[in-house]
C-alpha cells in the first residue's frame, strides 16, 4: 500500500511539474513580448524625496491593476498614500496578502553608466564589463541563449522592487489569458516609502487592519540566493537609526593659525565609532549581543544553504570577513552596527585648509528578532557617556561649549523590528512544495535575510505568518549605481508567482 502511495504521489508530482513546463514556452514568450511595458514602469522617477514623482507612479500602478479586476484603495498616511489591491474570487477561500514596495533609492546620476536611471538600457556581459546591447536582436533569443549572454535590463528599480511588481502584472494576465484559476483571494499592498523607512506604514497597518485582514503574508522583494535555485526567506531584519555629531570650533578654522589648537571633530568622532568596535568587526559595548544564541538545529538549517564564500569575497573583493559569526548566515543571525556614512569639511577639487566645526556620522543597525531597538540605542548612548562625552538631542548652545568639553549629538530612530516565520509551519511547507512543483529543485531556506523589509507591523497587528518570495539576482546593485535586473530571473519570476497563485492555499 505504501509503495502505491509513493508511486501515485510522484506521478501527481511529475505530471504537476509536467504541466508547468508546458507553459515554460509561453510564459517566455509573454514576458518578451510586453517586455515594453517593463520599459515603461521603469522609467517612471520613484525617489519618495519626489512627491509629484509618487503620485504619477502610484496613478499608473492603480491603472495597472483596476485592468485586471483589482479594486484598488488609496490608504491615506500622514506621508504618502498606500495602495491595496484586492481581487476575491471566493469568499470561502484563504486570502493572502502580498507586500510590495515601488519607491526606489535616490540617484547620483554622474556615478551611473548611463544618461539617466530612468531611461533603461539593455546591455550584455562581455568579459568582466557590461556593454550596450540591442533588444532587437534579444527579441530573437531563446531563454538559454538570454542566459548565456547574461543580458540585463539597467534602470533604477529594475530589481529593488518594481521588477517583482512587473513579474506579477505578467503572472496574473498570463493566468487569465490562458484560464488558469488563481486558488485563493490575493490583497497586495504596495508601500511608496519602502527606502524610506516606510515611515507611516505601522500606524497605517493599525488604521486599516479590518481592510488588511488576511490568513498569511507573501513578501515579493528581494534578491534570491547567489547559485540562482529558487529562493524561500523565512524571517528579515529590522532597522535603526542614529545621526551622531561632534563638535569642533563653532566656525571652520584655517589650519594654520588654529591646528594644533582647535579641536578637531572629526578625530573625535573617529575615536568614537572606533571603540564601538574591535578589528575583527565583533561589537565591544556590553549586552549588544544579548539573546542570541545558534542551537545544532538553527546551524544546520544555516549551513543548508549553499554559500560561496570565496566567491563573495572575490566580487566584493577584501580577504577576510568580520567575525561576528563563523559563516555568513550565522553573521546576519545577530544586530549590526553599520557606519553608512560620514561628513565633515571638503574632499577631493573642493578641499581646503580648515578645522572643521562639525563631524557628522550616520549609523544604521539591522535588528534582529531577540534585540530590542530602544534597548541597543540605551547601551550605545550609555557607551558614548562612558568615553566622558556629554550626550544632547539638540544644536549646542555658547554656554554649553564652553562648560563641557567633549559633546556630541544623538539623535535616533527605530523604524520598524524584525520578523521570523519557522521553517516548518504550514506556510513554509506549502512554498516549499510550490517551488519544487514548478522548477522541480529543492530551495534554498533562509532562516533569515540580511536586508529590512517593514513586515513586522503586518506580523504582529495582523497576527500572520510571512514568508519572502526573492526573485530577482543577487548581483543585482541595488541601492547603488548601475541596478540591473537579469532578463532570465525576470522570466523565471513570472513562473514563480504563476506557480504560487495557481496552488491551493488551505
Amino acid at each position: 500500500m505504501k509503495i502505491i502511495k509513493i508511486i501515485s504521489i510522484s506521478l501527481l508530482l511529475f505530471s504537476s511539474i509536467n504541466a508547468q513546463k508546458n507553459y515554460k514556452e509561453d510564459i517566455f514568450i509573454q514576458g518578451i513580448e510586453n517586455m515594453d511595458e517593463f520599459i515603461e514602469f521603469l522609467s517612471y522617477p520613484n525617489d519618495a524625496n519626489y512627491k509629484d514623482d509618487i503620485y504619477k507612479l502610484i496613478d499608473f500602478t492603480e491603472n495597472k491593476f483596476n485592468s485586471l479586476d483589482f479594486k484598488t484603495t488609496r490608504l491615506i498616511t500622514e506621508t504618502l498614500p498606500l495602495l491595496l489591491a484586492e481581487r476575491e474570487i471566493d469568499s470561502d477561500l484563504k486570502t493572502i496578502l502580498i507586500y510590495l514596495h515601488l519607491d526606489g533609492q535616490p540617484i547620483d546620476v554622474s556615478k551611473w553608466n548611463q544618461y539617466d536611471p530612468f531611461s533603461p538600457v539593455f546591455k550584455k556581459k562581455v568579459k568582466d564589463n557590461f556593454e550596450i546591447f540591442n533588444w532587437n536582436d534579444g527579441k530573437d533569443y531563446s531563454f538559454e541563449e538570454l542566459d548565456k549572454e547574461d543580458v540585463r535590463i539597467f534602470a533604477r528599480s529594475s530589481s529593488d522592487a518594481k521588477g517583482p511588481v512587473m513579474m506579477l502584472i505578467q503572472a496574473i494576465r498570463f493566468m487569465d489569458s490562458q484560464k488558469i484559476k488563481q486558488k485563493f483571494n490575493i490583497k497586495l499592498i504596495m508601500d511608496f516609502e519602502e527606502e524610506k523607512s516606510s515611515p507611516s506604514l505601522p500606524f497605517a497597518v493599525q488604521k486599516y487592519k479590518d481592510k488588511l485582514k488576511s490568513d498569511a503574508l507573501l513578501i515579493f522583494d528581494g534578491p534570491q540566493h547567489e547559485s540562482g535555485l529558487p529562493t524561500l526567506n523565512f524571517g528579515n531584519r529590522g532597522i535603526s537609526s542614529i545621526t551622531l555629531k561632534t563638535y569642533g570650533p563653532v566656525v571652520p578654522q584655517h589650519s594654520g593659525h588654529f591646528g594644533n589648537y582647535a579641536p578637531n571633530p572629526v578625530f573625535r568622532m573617529s575615536n568614537i565609532l572606533s571603540s564601538m568596535k574591535d578589528e575583527n568587526g565583533i561589537v565591544k559595548i556590553d549586552g549588544y549581543y544579548d539573546g542570541i544564541e545558534i542551537t545544532d538545529e538553527i546551524k544546520e538549517y544555516l549551513d543548508a544553504v549553499p554559500d560561496d564564500e570565496t566567491n563573495m569575497k572575490d566580487k566584493m573583493q577584501f580577504k577576510n570577513p568580520e567575525s561576528v559569526g563563523n559563516s555568513y548566515q550565522e553573521s546576519i543571525q545577530y544586530p549590526s552596527l553599520n557606519v553608512r556614512g560620514i561628513s565633515s569639511g571638503w574632499v577631493g577639487s573642493e578641499s581646503r585648509t580648515i578645522v572643521p566645526s562639525e563631524c557628522i556620522a550616520e549609523i544604521d543597525i539591522r535588528l534582529v528578532i531577540e534585540t530590542d531597538g530602544h534597548r541597543l540605542h540605551d547601551l550605545i548612548k550609555k557607551h558614548i557617556e562612558s568615553l566622558g562625552y556629554m550626550v544632547i538631542d539638540k544644536e549646542p548652545t555658547k554656554e554649553m561649549r564652553l562648560k563641557y568639553d567633549k559633546i556630541v549629538r544623538f539623535n535616533s530612530q527605530v523604524s520598524y523590528p524584525a520578523f521570523r516565520t519557522d521553517i516548518k509551519s504550514k506556510l513554509g511547507i506549502w512554498l516549499r512544495n510550490v517551488m519544487v512543483k514548478t522548477f522541480g529543485k529543492e530551495p534554498v531556506l533562509k532562516r533569515t535575510s540580511g536586508g529590512s523589509v517593514p513586515i513586522s507591523p503586518f506580523v504582529n497587528t495582523l497576527n500572520i505568518p510571512a514568508v519572502g518570495v526573492p526573485t530577482v539576482n543577487k548581483d543585482n546593485n541595488q541601492h547603488s549605481p548601475n541596478e540591473n535586473i537579469k532578463i532570465t530571473n525576470y522570466i523565471n519570476g513570472i513562473e514563480t508567482f504563476i506557480g504560487i497563485l495557481s496552488s491551493e492555499f488551505n
